[in-house]
This record gives C-alpha cells, sequence and structure tokens, in this order.
C-alpha cells in the first residue's frame, strides 16, 4: 500500500510539472529522468519505462559558443513524444524531438536521435533498426525454455533457479 501511494504521488508531481503521461503506464525510473523541462514530454496508454531511461529535452551544447554575440540568444529545445503500447529499455536515452511510433520497444542502453516508426525495436548508440516487434515476439516464442508453469507461478524463483542454475 505504501509503495502504492508513493507510486501515485511520484505520478502527481511529475503531472504538475507538466508531464503528460497515461494512467495505465508502468514508472519503474526515478522522477529525474524526466530532466528539467518534463513539460516538453508526452508519454501514451500502456508503456513501460524502465531504471535509468533519460528524457533529454534540450541541447545544452549551444552553451559553448552562445557567448560570441551572434549566439547569444540560440536554444535548442525538443517535445519528446512516446506514443501508445512501448517500453523503454534500461538506461535508454531519448534526445530532444524524438517521436517513438506505437507498439515500439526501444533497447537497453539505446541512444535515440531519431524517430521511431511504429512496430519497430532499435537499439544501440546510436540506436537503429534491429527487426520489426512482430519479429521480436516470434522469436521470443520459439526460445522460451522448458518450465512447469504451474511450479513458477507459486515459487518462480525456485523455479528460474532450476532452470537457470547460479554458476558456482
Amino acid at each position: 500500500m505504501l509503495y502504492q501511494l508513493h507510486k501515485e504521488w511520484r505520478m502527481w508531481r511529475l503531472r504538475r510539472q507538466g508531464l503528460q503521461i497515461a494512467d495505465d503506464c508502468r514508472l519503474l525510473a526515478d522522477p529525474s529522468c524526466f530532466g528539467s523541462e518534463p513539460y516538453l514530454i508526452s508519454i501514451g496508454r500502456h508503456v513501460t519505462i524502465t531504471c535509468g531511461v533519460r528524457f533529454v529535452t534540450h541541447d545544452g551544447g549551444t552553451w559553448v559558443f552562445r557567448s560570441r554575440p551572434e549566439f547569444r540568444d540560440v536554444i535548442k529545445y525538443g517535445r519528446i513524444i512516446i506514443r501508445d503500447n512501448c517500453f523503454l529499455g534500461i538506461g535508454a536515452i531519448i534526445m530532444p524531438g524524438v517521436s517513438i511510433g506505437p507498439d515500439s520497444v526501444v533497447s537497453a542502453g539505446a541512444v535515440v536521435l531519431k524517430d521511431i516508426p511504429p512496430g519497430e525495436v532499435w537499439g544501440g548508440v546510436p540506436a537503429r533498426f534491429i527487426r520489426t516487434v512482430e519479429e521480436y515476439a516470434s522469436q521470443a516464442l520459439a526460445e522460451i525454455p522448458e518450465y512447469d508453469r504451474k511450479a513458477y507461478r507459486t515459487d518462480k524463483k525456485s523455479e528460474l533457479l532450476r532452470h537457470f542454475p547460479y554458476p558456482w
């Protein structure tokens, strides 16, 4: 119950700062991941944001040349849009002006510099197309290890350790 209250408080606080996020999202990330301009971020329904994901809504590199008179007023900001039914893997970085299409997956550690079309899996630095979500789903289905489903539901840890024992 305390966890649920904390989760609701975090979401309330982020929304108050302008973050647009649907109610049915899983937010496993620290609230600071939304940066200094959460009002530039829109997140659709059924989105999972895992630990370490960062949203970068501005380009601070302009600081290097803003002292020159002709560049004094230069700023670079961009809205980030995450469409419905997406998964953002651990440590992914979403850069300014990026839109991630519905039904897409961003792999762990990816740095997303450009828009991701619907239904695709992207990863790497910089992020690039890996496969479609349909291909990913088919591969995941084909690679399910043998396990006792009933035992797994009652005691996940011991069932997983039986199939994936400690190496020592």
